[in-house]
């Protein structure tokens, strides 16, 4: 272990690998790694790309990773995809689309599976983020599963949300709905070149006009990123985004509250473990539930048992 913090500290890519892999498959070296290592994160600044599916996320990342890459910085990117049903991992489409990165020395890419996460982000991204902090990266990029309205997650887990669109959804009010449209902190319509993109740029900028925190109007900028067209744009709202929430104190506050729900989160997992294990490995849930639906018990007086397995009814 001390050998893999250190080649960590080092900036070697195959202990980053290997780390990830442990915290993915929730091994309990993992916390006495991050324990000792922790004190070095803080230094990247965090970059989450989300939006619905065909919005063109993955090659709008790669555009703007390419980008960053020209003024020296290192970069890491965590594409979360959708998870195999054989073997649980990621499909690895995100990483296949940004394939002539995995030759550049400054860019760390890691696709990760969702493996039945709701948020359009894996369970584990958040320790994922601080290893490659550890790991030395300037930037790092989330690329989020396509999402749908409530699935939120990734606003919990970086500095600034760049929300993706696409025109031409099929729906006129799309864009307007609550949901994932609350979250963006940079709105960008990519695919600019289709119809109807001027009309969906003026009905988000619409909507966002009525935002009653008029402290940071989020920009719309309008990319087609296959061309590489409108990338700079992006990256320097990106950067305005980046320098309002550093003068305005609200940086810290959103890290603060981003860390109040992973601390929330571990302290659930550890609970969840902890009961399993004194539940004999659910043994207990299963028979309360028969009790239950035979109208022998309900699921308040069941919630009070169980909870008691850990004193806390």
């Amino acid at each position: 272990m001390d050998n893999l913090k250190e080649r960590l500290l080092n900036g070697e890519k195959r202990a980053a690998a290997r780390l990830i892999s442990i915290v993915e498959n929730n091994e309990d070296v993992d916390q006495i790694l991050l324990k000792d290592l922790y004190k070095n994160t803080g230094n990247a600044y965090i970059i989450g790309i989300t939006g619905p599916p065909g919005a063109g996320k993955s090659t709008l990342t790669d555009k703007l990773v390419k980008s960053v890459r020209k003024t020296g910085a290192s970069v890491g990117v965590i594409a979360i995809d959708p998870t195999s049903p054989f073997t649980g991992g990621a499909i690895l489409g995100d990483r296949v689309r940004m394939s002539d990165l995995n030759t550049d020395d400054g860019v760390f890419i890691r696709s990760m599976g969702a493996r039945g996460h709701l948020g359009g982000i894996s369970e584990a991204t958040g320790a994922a983020v601080d290893i490659l902090d550890i790991f030395g990266c300037d930037y790092i990029f989330i690329e989020t599963v396509g999402v749908g309205q409530s699935e939120v997650d990734i606003v919990k887990a970086c500095d600034t949300t760049v929300l993706v669109s696409v025109p031409g959804l099929g729906d006129d009010i799309q864009a307007i709905k609550a949901g994932v449209m609350e979250i963006g902190d940079v709105f960008v319509i990519n695919k600019a070149d289709r119809d109807g993109a001027i009309k969906t740029k003026n009905e988000i900028a619409m909507m966002l006009e009525l935002k009653e925190d008029r402290s940071w109007i989020p920009p719309v900028d309008m990319t087609i990123a296959a061309n590489n067209e409108g990338i700079e744009g992006v990256l320097e709202s990106i950067a305005k985004h980046k320098e309002y929430m550093l003068e305005s104190g609200n940086g810290f506050k959103r890290r603060v509250e981003n860390r109040k729900n992973s601390l929330m989160n571990l302290v659930k997992d550890r609970m969840t473990r902890v009961l399993l294990e004194k539940t004999t490995n659910g043994g207990m849930f299963e028979e309360l539930a028969q009790k239950i639906v035979a109208k022998e018990s309900d699921p308040y007086t069941a919630t009070d048992l169980i909870l008691g397995k850990l004193n806390l009814s």
